[in-house]
Parts: C-alpha cells; sequence; structure tokens
C-alpha cells in the first residue's frame, strides 16, 4: 500500500510494500513485495528494543531514498525508543528539509483499520489553536462521533478542559503554562472510554459537555458540505471538500463527481486545507476524475526509487471514468497542512490545467516524497519509510518548500472558522470563487513556508500522533 503519506503484499510474518503519498496503495496497485526480512517467532528477543531497532536500521539500508545522509554506523547508540533512533538515523535529511519525521513506527492493526475504512477512536473534531491568544476552536466536527452528537462545531471556542466538571482548567492557563500542546495533553489519549468535560464557547452560548472517547467512522467527504454546487453570478461551481485519501473516498468521490458531471460543472472548487495526504491509489482516482479531457497515454505521475531500486519506477497515466468531468478552471484550497496525496493531485494538474489552476488559502506543506510501509508483524511493527519521489508529466518535484512558487496563480486567503465549510461567503472559497470568475486577488507571498500554517491559528497535533491524526491533521 504506498501512501502519500501513503504506502501491498504479505510476506511470510516480515515484511509489506505499501505506499502513501502521505498515507499508503501503490500506484495502480500493489507494489512488487521486498525480499522478506528474517522471520520472527514473535518471542521477547525478536521483540526487543534492540531487535526492533536494528531491523529498523537494515530497512532503511536497503529502502531509503536518501542513503548518502544516513550516518555511518546505524547500530542503536542508547536511543530509548525504536522511534528515537528512526529520528536519529534521518537527522541529516530532516535538517535538509527532505524527510520532516515523514519516517516513522506505527502499527499495522491501527494503520489498516484508518485506511481500510476510517475507523479510529476520539471525540470526532479538529481543533486549532492560537498560540499568541491562548485560545482554541473547533475547525470542524466529524459526523456520527461523540463531539457532533453533542452540537461541537465549526467555530466553537473550547473555554475549559478537565477530567471531571470539577477540575476545569481554562485554555488560556494551559496554554500560558504548557504551549499549545498542553491541550492536547489535557484533551487525553486517543482511546475509546476516555471522558472529559469541555466548556465551550458557541452560537448557543457558554456550556459545558461531557463527552466520552468512542470509535467511529470518519468519513472523507462529509453528507454535510463534502460535495455541493454553489451558484456564483449564474455560474454553477463544483465545490469538493476530501478530508483524507483513504479506500472509502473511492466511491464518494464517484458519486460527487456524477452529481458535478450531470449539472454540467466546467469549473471546480477542491479543498484540501485540512487534508495531510492518504493513498496514492486514491489520489490517482482522484485526478483520473478531473481527467475527463486527458488521453490515456498522457502521463499523470511519475514514481522514482533510488538508483538500486529503479525496477520498482512506475509512469501512472490518465484513466478517465465514467464519472469524469472535464473542468476548465480548478481552484485547490490549500494551508500548510495540506500535504502529500494532496499535492501529488494538484502538482499532477498543472502541465495540463496551467493558467487555469490556483492555489488559494496559504502555502501548503511540501511533500513530494511518499512511504512504503515494511512490517514485522510479530510486533505489530510498520515501519512507514520514505522511498520514493513522485513528479508530474513536466517532470517536476520541486515543491519541498510547498506549492505556493509552482502553480500558476494564487490567492491569498484566511481559514475563516466563522462560516462553513464551503459556504460562499467563507474566506478561502471567496477567493476561490474570485479566481475562478477572473476577479482580482492578492497572491500567496512566494516566501512564505509551506511548513506551519500562515495564520497564526495551527491546527493541533500531539507529540505522538495515531495513523488517522497523521492523516487528518487537528484530529481529537
Amino acid at each position: 500500500m504506498r501512501r502519500w503519506r501513503d504506502f501491498g503484499a504479505l510476506l511470510s510474518l516480515a515484511a509489506i510494500l505499501s505506499s502513501c503519498g502521505g498515507g499508503g496503495g501503490s500506484p495502480g496497485g500493489s507494489a512488487a513485495a521486498p525480499s522478506p526480512a528474517p522471520a520472527s517467532s514473535g518471542s521477547s528477543a525478536s521483540c526487543s528494543l534492540d531487535a526492533r531497532q536494528n531491523w529498523a536500521a537494515n530497512v532503511l539500508q536497503e529502502w531509503y531514498l536518501f542513503p548518502e545522509t544516513l550516518p555511518a554506523s546505524l547500530a542503536p547508540s542508547g536511543q530509548s525508543t525504536v522511534q528515537a533512533f528512526i529520528d536519529a538515523l534521518t537527522a541529516t535529511a530532516r535538517s535538509q528539509g527532505k524527510d520532516r519525521f515523514f519516517t516513522y513506527l506505527t502499527s499495522i492493526k491501527e494503520e489498516e483499520a484508518y485506511y481500510n475504512t476510517g475507523s479510529t477512536a476520539g471525540f470526532g473534531i479538529r481543533l486549532s489553536t492560537d498560540a499568541a491568544q491562548r485560545r482554541a476552536f473547533v475547525a470542524e466536527s466529524f459526523e456520527g462521533a461523540p463531539a457532533f452528537a453533542h452540537g461541537l462545531d465549526r467555530g466553537d471556542e473550547i473555554l475549559a478542559i478537565g477530567e471531571t466538571p470539577g477540575n476545569l482548567r481554562l485554555v488560556s492557563d494551559i496554554i500560558a503554562a504548557e504551549g499549545t500542546g498542553g491541550v492536547s495533553a489535557a484533551l487525553g489519549p486517543s482511546n475509546a472510554g476516555v471522558t472529559r468535560t469541555i466548556r465551550v464557547s458557541g452560537p448557543a452560548g457558554i456550556r459545558e459537555v461531557t463527552m466520552t472517547k468512542a470509535d467511529y467512522t470518519l468519513q472523507p467527504v462529509s453528507s454535510r458540505y463534502g460535495a455541493r454546487i454553489i451558484e456564483d453570478g449564474g455560474r454553477k461551481v463544483g465545490y469538493l471538500n476530501l478530508r483524507t485519501f483513504i479506500t472509502t473516498a473511492d466511491s464518494q468521490l464517484r458519486t460527487a463527481f456524477d452529481q458535478f458531471r450531470a449539472a454540467g460543472v466546467t469549473e471546480l472548487i477542491v479543498d484540501f486545507r485540512y487534508n495531510g495526504g492518504g493513498l496514492v491509489s486514491t489520489a490517482y482516482l482522484l485526478n483520473d476524475l478531473l481527467g475527463r479531457a486527458r488521453f490515456s497515454s498522457e502521463v499523470q505521475s511519475r514514481v522514482t526509487y533510488r538508483p538500486e531500486k529503479s525496477s520498482r519506477n512506475e509512469t501512472r497515466f490518465f484513466q478517465p471514468q465514467a464519472q469524469s468531468i472535464a473542468p476548465m478552471k480548478v481552484a485547490f484550497i490549500g494551508t500548510g497542512a495540506t500535504a502529500s496525496a494532496s499535492e501529488l493531485v494538484i502538482n499532477a494538474q498543472i502541465p495540463y490545467l496551467a493558467q487555469n489552476t490556483a492555489l488559494i488559502g496559504s502555502n501548503t506543506y511540501g511533500k513530494p516524497v511518499g512511504q512504503i510501509a515494511i512490517d514485522r508483524s510479530a510486533c505489530d511493527d510498520r515501519l512507514r519509510v520514505v522511498a520514493f519521489s513522485t513528479k508530474n508529466a513536466a517532470n517536476s518535484d520541486a515543491y519541498f518548500n510547498g506549492l505556493a512558487a509552482t502553480v500558476p496563480n494564487s490567492c491569498s486567503a484566511t481559514d475563516d472558522v466563522t462560516y462553513p465549510l464551503g459556504d460562499p461567503r467563507e474566506a478561502s472559497v471567496a477567493r476561490a470563487l474570485d479566481f475562478l470568475a477572473g476577479r482580482t486577488c492578492t497572491p500567496i507571498a512566494v516566501g512564505q513556508s509551506g511548513q506551519s500554517l500562515a495564520a497564526r491559528r495551527q491546527l493541533l497535533s500531539p507529540e505522538a500522533p495515531t495513523t488517522a491524526q497523521r492523516e487528518v491533521p487537528g484530529l481529537f
């Protein structure tokens, strides 16, 4: 499974190769399996810290896209966790901006549950924080999750958090004492059954709710605003908000584009503002759905491994679908949380749409590389290792600093949580409509870093994110 952050063939007790562009699934199907690592019996010795660290070092030595950056010695040297050792091995690539913690250890079971079905646990809200103002806000609330059932939604401000109603702490005090990470800690681990009382301010005034984290299924395309048609000056503009690239997005994307095609949509807004990536296979499908005017001989994307793995290089051509449309103009909404598979989609469209495409909002994260997954199943270990880069039809992959300097047009805009996502009054959607209608806007500053949100508000991230939190930034 190739992830963009993404990333299948199961190898006896040892290794899986899958790809992500932020997340997982190889282009066009399962990638060929790598040579299996020695089979593990699952004994305590085989899953000892030393054994797992040595296994991680061997994986990087064989697959890492930037082998020249690895230290001369790959032996563990006192790190207390496997991840700490991985971070030490990838420190040079990180300092060069090539691997900003993209190579990491995760759980096989947890990751497969998320990528296959969207299954995760939590309150089901996306949070942003303003460190300077010491405030926290709900940026999005997910249908079917506990927070949504309690009436929390976009624009609500979190005022206080406590394990019980009797020990609430003000968010302003938490941030003052511990930084924004303190808010993440106060919300507790992402386990079903964890209960917190939250004081919230919203349209209904100030109230306190006691919620319990639960297992729920995250829908990649919202049933409320994920796909809609906006009337703008007599023109029908399609609006698509994709939260994450997972398997269950495929049918929802087909349904959305069927709606656009039936309405004769030729102008489109694709909202990736919070999309941290996911399966490459889903990114390919989205590009195909945008590619009714493309021929099957036209290149959509190229995947490139390190020289000694070049036999795995692939060229993916467009495969127009029954639901595909041929947009004349597309406005992509992005922020510093827009990464990986999202950037792959935008980059793939540039050679074909050229001046008829734009980036709206702020600069993207900058991740033109993807991970494969190598498994040590006896230990429930999956190592997501950066192993390939992707280029578009023009052979461009030069966006480690974000796509603002690459996309032909851009319009700077804020993420206005006072309006629902998809609302034409919301700042980023309004600027996207301006671009599509030929109205003027202020470009995104090219020098602006794509590695953090342009505005003071940033999506909240825990120190050790789950798979869902990696792909759905700000998720709690």
